[in-house]
């Protein structure tokens, strides 16, 4: 996907807003968040479709402007998939350089390998019930760091023994911090207390998460 620009340093923002921190071992904290514009997949369950396309251009300066203007260093960059736009690049580091805490969240369909060694990635492994199991990024799983973790969104039960072969193959409790989410969709969904229960049966050190803002705000409230 080609991104034209109008104007010199500048990104397609979706949204920029602060809240709590809702997800990742940051759950609970402070954060202001940089929603990117574009993605280029097509989970079934996603819950941010409005960033598909929606968006405004608007020059690193401004976004370094409203983040300036929240007495806060937890950044989060997320989207859409944020690495789709080549200037995400020079944001992260002008933030890193400003001694802001940095976070992307990334889908894992895109190379990590420019993304600033300072900023702290979460990545996103596609499971099979999400349609775009085919679209990971496998080699991006050797580049990450201690400090970096990868999320896994589980639909079923077969979801979660696809996760759980990856997570051995690869070796990703040797590398990073490993999350697991059910997902949300209807009361037909996952209930957390299965996943929870296959998390203790498998006697596997991951982290489940819930998605704390939407226990909070609701499922369906933007900008939180």
């Amino acid at each position: 996907m080609k991104i034209n620009y109008t104007k010199e340093n500048s990104l397609i923002v979706n949204e920029i807003f602060y809240s709590i921190q809702g997800e990742s071992t940051h759950a609970g904290r402070p954060c202001v968040f940089v929603r990117l514009t574009y993605c280029n997949l097509r989970c079934f369950y996603c819950d941010t479709e409005y960033a598909f396309e929606e968006g405004n251009e608007i020059t690193i300066d401004e976004i370094l402007h409203q983040i300036e203007m929240y007495n806060c260093k937890l950044i989060e960059i997320t989207g859409g998939e944020p690495l789709l736009q080549k200037n995400v690049f020079t944001l992260m580091n002008t933030l890193c350089d400003k001694g802001y805490e940095v976070l992307l969240e990334t889908g894992g369909s895109i190379d990590i390998s420019d993304v600033d060694r300072r900023v702290k990635i979460i990545l996103d492994i596609k499971c099979p019930s999400s349609r775009m199991s085919d679209k990971n990024y496998w080699s991006n799983l050797d580049k990450l760091k201690t400090k970096d973790e990868v999320k896994f969104v589980i639909v079923n039960k077969e979801d979660f023994d696809w996760a759980k072969e990856i997570i051995i193959d690869y070796k990703l409790l040797q590398k990073c911090t490993v999350l697991m989410s059910p997902v949300v969709l209807n009361s037909g969904s996952l209930q957390p207390s299965d996943l929870a229960k296959w998390i203790l049966d498998s006697q596997l050190p991951i982290r489940m998460q819930i998605q704390l803002h939407k226990i909070i705000w609701g499922d369906k409230t933007r900008g939180v």
